[in-house]
């Protein structure tokens, strides 16, 4: 027996480390038929670790106070050795977070990987992207930039419109009658130790149901009900590691390119990623023209306000904001479709599919723009058609199902197929962002 073997029995005597590599990596059986829409799990995995680690080096120097925070922020980027590429490299993979975590639930929807056994993944899914809203909202907040200040000022009095609780719910918030000191450290405490720590097991808990039930695939077949009599190894499954850890490393590759991209020549994505205004401090007395949330939050940011206020409350805006972001956790009980991938459902799907990605990145864009009559009423129209396409669901899938049959066994990977979705996904949300920005 070699040293190192009789480590690893060693440690094994003591901590299940061989048995739980095998029950999750080596000798987890995935579906042999995955394709690149399942990248995106493993990516938001490397973001977490990104965001992490970048975010530890950033608060040895940062500084949660209202009168220093700003000047950190800048400390960090002019004089710190490496805190440039370290804070650029914070505020692009929030958004890149995002970007992944997006796709990732998009993948979900069209293969069905929220149906039945897979509900409680979907609702362990779902409160991961609330943790992760909370988190960029809170560390959007530390920079204590105009639009950190003022775009924290506008969401939280936003809960001040909620009956009988509001008020009180917003001072608790602030810790303060007004965003100040207070707040900073509020949300500084929040974002660095709180909700990091609920996050992480979250993401433990996604897993665990995961590898408990077993990964969906793009025909939407249970692995599980064909296995070999002798072994009860799945037939059409393969271990995850070497081959999927291997595939992976594709998807990792091509995702440092861009994001290194980004870091180094266009960290500020044309003030979508760090806002131009954010570069000058808060300032109480100025309130910049126009007071937008980050990219990712304007979807919801557009239904907010495309919902007129009632006797001079927004409670209304506020609760559809709200329930637009947790509808998406029901979609498991909304879905009465008898099959689950899009490969094999009917057209009343697809359509409402290509509905719901126009009022999408129709409601992103505008929700980033200034209001005007007109881009209101496009508003309200899209946010009718994002809520129409979850509370319409169990209606327009039952029955659904397409002209070819589901196959009992997962078939390989079919490119044509594919590359037709893929344009039909882009002639789609390139002419809902063409048309969003005309108007």
């Amino acid at each position: 027996m070699s040293k190192g073997q009789s480590i690893l029995n060693w440690i094994d005597e003591r901590f299940p480390l061989s048995s739980t590599m095998k029950a999750h990596i080596t000798e987890y059986y995935a579906p042999k038929n995955f394709n690149f829409w399942y990248f995106f799990g493993s990516l938001a995995m490397l973001v977490l670790v990104i965001q992490i680690v970048t975010g530890i080096f950033l608060t040895m120097n940062y500084k949660p106070d209202a009168a220093t925070a700003f000047l950190s922020v800048e400390y960090i980027m002019r004089d710190v050795a490496g805190g440039w590429i370290i804070r650029y490299m914070h505020s692009t993979g929030a958004s890149m977070f995002f970007v992944v975590v997006y796709l990732h639930m998009f993948r979900g929807l069209i293969y069905g990987s929220y149906k039945q056994p897979r509900e409680l993944i979907w609702v362990f899914g779902t409160l991961i992207f609330l943790c992760l809203m909370a988190e960029a909202f809170m560390g959007y907040l530390l920079p204590w930039g105009q639009m950190s200040f003022w775009g924290a000022q506008v969401i939280v009095n936003l809960f001040g419109s909620i009956p009988v609780i509001g008020p009180d719910l917003s001072v608790w918030i602030r810790g303060d009658y007004v965003v100040s000191d207070a707040t900073l450290n509020r949300f500084f405490a929040l974002h660095v130790i709180a909700v990091p720590l609920v996050l992480l097991a979250l993401v433990v808990a996604h897993l665990v149901a995961l590898h408990e039930v077993g990964s969906n695939n793009p025909d939407g077949v249970e692995i599980k009900k064909n296995k070999d009599p002798k072994t009860g190894i799945p037939l059409d499954g393969i271990p995850f590691h070497p081959y999927y850890t291997v595939k992976d490393v594709l998807g990792v590759a091509v995702f440092l390119i861009v994001f290194s991209a980004i870091v180094f020549f266009m960290p500020e994505m044309g003030g979508y990623f760090l806002e131009h205004p954010n570069f000058d401090p808060a300032d109480p007395l100025k309130t910049p023209p126009h007071i937008a949330p980050v990219w990712y939050f304007t979807p919801f940011y557009a239904i907010l306000r495309a919902i007129p206020s009632f006797l001079g409350t927004q409670v209304w805006g506020v609760l559809g904001m709200g329930a637009a972001v947790v509808l998406i956790a029901f979609l498991p009980w909304l879905d009465k479709s008898p099959v689950k991938s899009i490969r094999y459902r009917g057209p009343k799907f697809k359509f409402m599919l290509v509905l719901f990605i126009i009022a999408f990145i129709g409601l992103g864009i505008l929700g980033a723009m200034p209001t005007t009559s007109s881009r209101t009423v496009i508003a309200q129209v899209l946010s009718a058609v994002y809520f129409a396409f979850f509370l319409g669901m169990p209606i327009y899938t039952k029955n659904d199902v397409g002209s070819e049959p589901v196959p009992s066994r997962v078939t390989e990977t079919n490119a044509k197929r594919q590359l037709r979705f893929l344009v039909l996904v882009a002639v789609t949300v390139v002419g809902a962002a063409l048309f969003a920005m005309n108007v």
